[in-house]
């Protein structure tokens, strides 16, 4: 009896050796598993998060996503969090990989405003709701800082502003 059936029965008495073709095949699925993975390598993930009140209870972070290597833009998304309350993810959109930044300004109690270019979102953190978006809104209070993203190779970060606003702090790098 063959160890591989009668398929590899067959290949035997044609004048193929069974092992070999099983070594060949062993060899290519290595091969495959591997490929999707160096898919993956170059492809950015990474984030910056603003602490509101000095702790991790209180966050305002924006993800960016690269789902391709070759593409030049990413998903964006704004991470809002006010544990034990509050915790949404909010989709910002497809935007360029590099050169780009969001100002963070804060307007009152829980109440944030995300600006990008022309385009703002405002959220507040009491109940985690997007308040208002779009490219005729508006920021709103006063400065933070920014969020930058320079380029692939560089991770995003956020930029305080020499003074932040009373009972908010700046993140770590």
């Amino acid at each position: 009896m063959y160890p591989y059936g009668g398929a590899c029965a067959a290949i035997v008495r044609g004048g193929y050796n069974c092992l070999q073709t099983h070594h060949r095949l062993s060899h290519m699925r290595k091969i495959l598993t591997v490929v999707p993975l160096l898919l993956l390598a170059g492809c950015v993930n990474d984030s910056a998060t603003f602490y509101a009140d000095g702790t991790r209870d209180h966050t305002l972070t924006v993800r960016r996503q690269q789902a391709y290597f070759w593409k030049e833009d990413a998903q964006y998304t704004l991470m809002a969090a006010r544990l034990p309350e509050c915790q949404r993810a909010i989709p910002l959109g497809e935007m360029p990989l590099e050169d780009l930044e969001f100002e963070l300004f804060a307007s009152g109690e829980n109440i944030w405003s995300l600006r990008a270019g022309k385009y703002v979102w405002q959220i507040e953190t009491q109940g985690c709701t997007l308040v208002a978006e779009g490219g005729t809104t508006t920021a709103t209070g006063s400065k933070l800082g920014t969020y930058v993203v320079e380029g692939k190779k560089t991770r995003m970060r956020f930029d305080a502003d020499a003074a932040p606003a009373s009972g908010a702090a700046p993140a770590g790098k």
